[in-house]
């Protein structure tokens, strides 16, 4: 291309590396890459993929990128594809891989960042599935600001074992019961090959479907991104549709802050409530929050909790799943009815070119049994609740809708556990009795370092036939596909002296969910006591990322985010 002057809009980001005689040299690596003259001239569309061969909700977005592709080319963009990784926090769980899970969603919005900047792409499509690839490219959408869309690799279906859907949370549950002798390895095996029978995020209301879910309500994801499978072909008609959005999207200059609001992201958060989302969601939505300058404080979640019913008992809460979501409507059926008691702020824009009201008009329930009217919802105030209290200053998380309405207030001696190994040794070795409060520390953003998921022991407790009986508390986190009174994100943690690093055995613990209260019953007197014996413990990692990850990571209920530890 020895044309030297501009061939495309003034607007255009990719004439930086395109355009002009002082571009030459970019030109000729263009050429190397086998660009023609043709698509010189024409948007640069940077497709994230987050295409592996070890996360079973990633190993169909090689399809979905190419869907992508051919929407892009067909709208008249030049689409180029860059990865991004991703854990699978399901094979990583319950060893030092899951210290490695929460980390990379900085990670992943750090190198996407770098990568769309370093190369100055028009636009972007991200192709996230699980996990934290999700919230990490939505944190990098923000950062990056250039139109946007995303486009899932949608859910997995569930799994069937003796003529009952099932899904990864039965398969955790079902170690649990073979430990405690209520089930044979010859069942637990079945449960083995059956509870995940295509890919695709697993097919609960877990973390990567929460957040998927999320990008609708966002408004950074065309309707179906959250709950059609990843199986079906709809699937690739929406990724092709993504591909052509995002070329209006650029065509109309719309992007991801025009988008991600502070409005949008209440939004969000009153569509979580609604739907009954994973715990993880209160640490990726203010992280995004704080990506697009909005002082995220958990605390809102109950005040948007009051208001809004829960409308949603999917897996783990209840016996449906992504797929019977789908059928029923999806998260715009959801929203439609949130907007007739005008909980959702219909004015917000998204990446269809067209507002949330306009988006959501006229989408029906198609199943009540799934997503319950607002007439009739499965209870008056959302999912989630943040306790607050002597145990928990800054507070903590729980998923209400996934406890029994037996552990709603609960009071019971702590069994403590300084890691999560020692906790899942204990209750599979029928230590921990009914009404015991198990406390794990040490798991916190720094204390890990990383923030593991508990899903381990909440599977063993609800395995062992203690779901109804036991409550778990940790200043780590819980997957999605944990249920029960489990309690996590309590802050400040353990690690930098908070109140759970000064609880002793057989403390009495004091959890009411109604009055969002976690409290332990132990005098101020004795508290300041243990706290002038209490001494820092010697980290567990010294080196590579996860010690550079430990000095820069801040609070669960700020959502982890990094900032400068010397500010």
């Amino acid at each position: 291309m020895c044309d030297t002057g501009k061939v495309q809009v003034e607007t255009m980001k990719s004439d930086n590396v395109k355009s002009g005689m002082q571009q030459a040299p970019h030109r000729s690596l263009f050429n190397a890459l086998g660009f023609t003259e043709e698509e010189m001239r024409k948007p640069m569309v940077g497709i994230v993929s987050s295409y592996n061969e070890i996360v079973p909700g990633h190993m169909n977005l090689d399809k979905i990128v190419n869907a992508v592709k051919l929407g892009v080319a067909e709208a008249g963009g030049v689409p180029v594809v860059f990865p991004a990784i991703a854990v699978c926090d399901g094979i990583a769980m319950g060893h030092i891989g899951m210290k490695y899970s929460l980390v990379t969603r900085d990670l992943i919005a750090d190198s996407t960042e770098c990568m769309a900047l370093a190369h100055q792409f028009d636009a972007l499509v991200m192709v996230p599935n699980c996990d934290k690839n999700v919230p990490g490219l939505l944190m990098a959408a923000a950062r990056i600001n250039v139109p946007t869309v995303f486009v899932s690799g949608g859910p997995m279906l569930a799994g069937h074992v003796k003529g009952q859907k099932r899904s990864l949370s039965s398969m955790f549950e079902a170690v649990g019961s073979y430990a405690a002798g209520t089930m044979t390895e010859e069942e637990v095996c079945e449960f083995e090959q059956k509870v995940c029978p295509t890919c695709g995020s697993c097919s609960g209301m877990y973390t990567a479907n929460s957040m998927n879910c999320l990008t609708e309500a966002l408004g950074m994801g065309l309707q179906g991104n959250g709950t059609i499978p990843a199986v079906y072909s709809e699937r690739i008609k929406l990724a092709k549709h993504a591909g052509m959005a995002v070329m209006e999207m650029l065509e109309r200059n719309i992007r991801p802050r025009d988008i991600m609001t502070k409005d949008a992201i209440l939004n969000a958060l009153t569509v979580d409530m609604a739907l009954g989302c994973s715990t993880n969601s209160m640490l990726h939505l203010p992280a995004i929050a704080h990506e697009i300058g909005f002082d995220f404080d958990i605390a809102f979640a109950n005040e948007i909790s009051a208001k809004t019913p829960n409308l949603c008992h999917l897996a783990p809460a209840g016996p449906t799943y992504m797929e019977d979501l789908n059928e029923a409507g999806g998260v715009y059926a959801v929203m439609n009815e949130l907007a007739e008691l005008g909980l959702i702020n219909e004015n917000c824009m998204t990446v269809s070119g067209k507002t949330i009201g306009e988006n959501i008009k006229g989408v029906k329930n198609r199943n009540e049994e799934v997503i319950r009217p607002t007439s009739n919802p499965y209870s008056k105030t959302g999912g989630l609740a943040v306790l607050k209290g002597n145990l928990a200053p800054d507070g903590s998380v729980v998923k209400r809708s996934a406890v029994v309405e037996e552990m709603m207030v609960h009071e019971g001696p702590a069994r403590v556990f300084d890691c999560e190994e020692d906790a899942i040794a204990a209750i599979k070795g029928g230590k921990i009795v009914a009404g015991d409060v198990v406390v794990i520390r040490y798991e916190g953003p720094k204390g890990g370092p990383g923030m593991r998921e508990m899903l381990n022991p909440t599977s063993a407790i609800a395995g062992m036939g203690l779901g109804s009986s036991v409550a778990l508390i940790t200043d780590g986190r819980f997957s999605g596909a944990s249920r029960g009174a489990s309690i996590g994100h309590v802050s400040p943690e353990a690690a930098v002296g908070g109140p759970i690093a000064l609880v002793e055995e057989g403390d009495i613990i004091s959890i009411n969910i109604p009055e969002m209260k976690l409290d332990i019953k132990v005098s101020d007197e004795e508290m300041a006591k243990r706290r002038e014996k209490w001494q820092p413990k010697e980290p567990t990692v010294t080196t590579g990322y996860l010690a550079r990850y430990r000095e820069m990571v801040t609070s669960g209920n700020r959502g982890a985010i990094l900032q400068n530890p010397n500010k």
